[in-house]
């Protein structure tokens, strides 16, 4: 009878000293950033967009988000907690649309409101997004599914693009 309550004790304490030691108070991302996903007007189904490159606007050169040799379906779109706005350009890379003025842009105003998450996570940014607008030249429309920007891990930003329809291998035309 002693052991079984020694053995129980050893448990409890190790239950708690697990429970102390872990993070479960804080979700393991911790910094505040919009994902964006991209799809297809004509079908709505997400799609994995070849050919381009995101960056930010008025940011360093070298700073791309997206570059041509990494293809995604969903991209972070980080912003500027020291700015009230944050824009993105999308350029396209293929021959026919290589040319900077056919660059779509994205554009967020927004609310940086600082958030004291736990003593385990810290500080961060929530962002409330006021407005949004965008460039129509390969983008048909964007749809925020939220506009409060938090540290959990979900598609906030749709970006729709135009596309085209593959050739139908049944057409003889």
């Amino acid at each position: 009878m002693k052991s079984l309550v020694y053995i129980s004790g050893l448990l409890a304490a190790g239950a708690l000293l697990t429970q102390s030691c872990s993070n479960v108070g804080c979700t393991e991302n911790q910094n505040s950033l919009p994902l964006a996903g991209f799809y297809a007007m004509s079908t709505g189904q997400a799609i994995v967009p070849d050919s381009i490159t995101i960056g930010g606007v008025g940011a360093p050169s070298d700073t791309l988000l997206l570059t041509l040799d990494s293809r995604q379906q969903q991209l972070y779109l980080p912003f500027r907690s020291t700015s009230p706005s944050t824009s993105f350009y999308i350029h396209y890379c293929q021959k026919a649309l290589d040319y900077p003025e056919l660059n779509d842009t994205l554009s967020f105003d927004y609310d940086a409101v600082p958030y004291f998450a736990s003593e385990d996570c810290g500080a961060m940014y929530h962002y409330r997004v006021t407005r949004y607008t965008y460039t129509t030249h390969l983008i048909d429309s964007v749809g925020m599914t939220d506009s409060l920007i938090t540290n959990i891990d979900r598609e906030t930003i749709r970006i729709f693009f135009r596309t085209a329809d593959p050739d139908n291998p049944d057409d003889n035309d």
